[in-house]
């Protein structure tokens, strides 16, 4: 019997084509695109807090006026702050301390003395007591709304923010990946559930173990827990919209965006005035904002901060339930003998 000396099928040069629609259908594809993303992603990680934080710029301060300071003492502060103080004059010192309570001004100046607000912003009040002593180092300088002692650089309200903020969209990863045959109201409750436990744990550890922050409970908790639930389900819409892709958005709006700019490492008047505006209107800072006053400024609450969570929870918890038969999870609970019918 003649043998068939041809090479088998399975030894035949496959076409560059072939090559590429099997490089396609492998576990490659994926990786060299997590290899580019994560590259371009530690660029810009670095890349946007630095810009936003390593060299604070006085942009826009106002200050309180009451009294009669000399006219040249404030254009000698102004001088010292490169032309970005903002002053306004009011009636009496009661009138100027309310509108620091409100957090519209910065400060006060009276004749020869000057109030900082150190709770209003620890890097504001550090330039403004700056550039007083330099135009007249005579001037009295006074805190009259001190940082806690605990936290003397105001730092702690941004960290819990933050912990609040990522705590929160890694909270929703893992519901994706552990817990994935969760239905939508399931996964919702669930959400709102380790927002409102993990909140709580930030309370605890902060204030009552560590002594950190001396936190109003109900609205602190309160807080964390909706920034917490707000991050949480902009992941969870991410998710819905671009599936496995979904950390990218998510990390880009809340970490690389939002936390630099939410005015909680560096107060907003000395952030680049596109983040300084910008960073109001997004959960990291909408947080930020609004643990500040609770706990700084009880009795004069914002409205905008909680109106700004609320709006990234809703939409996110409708486009997740308008779209959810994209997102990933969920089973069928069709009971079995509707399903054989």
């Amino acid at each position: 019997m003649p043998v068939d000396l041809r090479k088998p099928a399975h030894a035949r040069r496959r076409t560059g084509r072939e090559h590429w629609s099997a490089f396609r259908r492998s576990p490659f594809v994926p990786a060299v695109v997590l290899l580019f993303i994560l590259a371009a992603a530690a660029g810009l990680f670095a890349g946007s807090y630095t810009y936003a934080l390593a060299n604070p710029t006085p942009r826009h301060i106002s200050i309180a006026v009451t009294g009669d300071p000399p006219h040249n003492l404030y254009q000698a502060i102004d001088r010292e702050l490169n032309a970005t103080l903002v002053v306004k004059t009011y009636p009496t010192y009661l009138q100027a301390r309310q509108a620091v309570e409100e957090q519209r001004e910065f400060g006060i100046l009276t004749s020869n003395t000057l109030d900082v607000a150190g709770a209003a912003g620890s890097s504001v009040a550090r330039l403004l007591t700056q550039a007083a002593h330099q135009a007249n180092p005579t001037l009295r300088i006074r805190d009259i709304k001190p940082l806690q002692q605990t936290d003397p650089q105001g730092l702690a309200i941004f960290y819990i923010s933050l912990a609040a903020v990522i705590i929160g969209f890694v909270g929703a990863i893992q519901l994706s990946v552990h817990a994935k045959e969760l239905n939508a109201g399931e996964r919702i409750a669930f959400t709102a559930a380790y927002a409102a436990l993990g909140a709580l744990a930030i309370v605890a550890v902060v204030d009552w173990l560590l002594g950190v922050l001396n936190l109003p409970l109900p609205e602190s908790w309160f807080i964390l827990a909706l920034t917490m639930f707000t991050s949480g389900m902009v992941f969870t819409m991410f998710n819905t919209l671009v599936g496995r892709w979904a950390m990218i958005p998510t990390w880009g709006l809340m970490v690389l965006l939002g936390n630099p700019s939410s005015g909680g490492a560096v107060s907003w008047p000395l952030l680049p005035s596109a983040l300084g505006y910008l960073g109001r209107w997004l959960p990291p800072g909408a947080s930020v904002n609004a643990q500040h006053t609770a706990i700084y400024f009880g009795g004069h609450q914002h409205a905008l901060p909680f109106i700004t969570l609320f709006a990234w929870a809703l939409l996110s918890t409708a486009v997740f339930l308008i779209w959810r038969h994209r997102h990933p999870g969920g089973r069928d609970t069709t009971p079995a003998h509707a399903a054989a019918a």
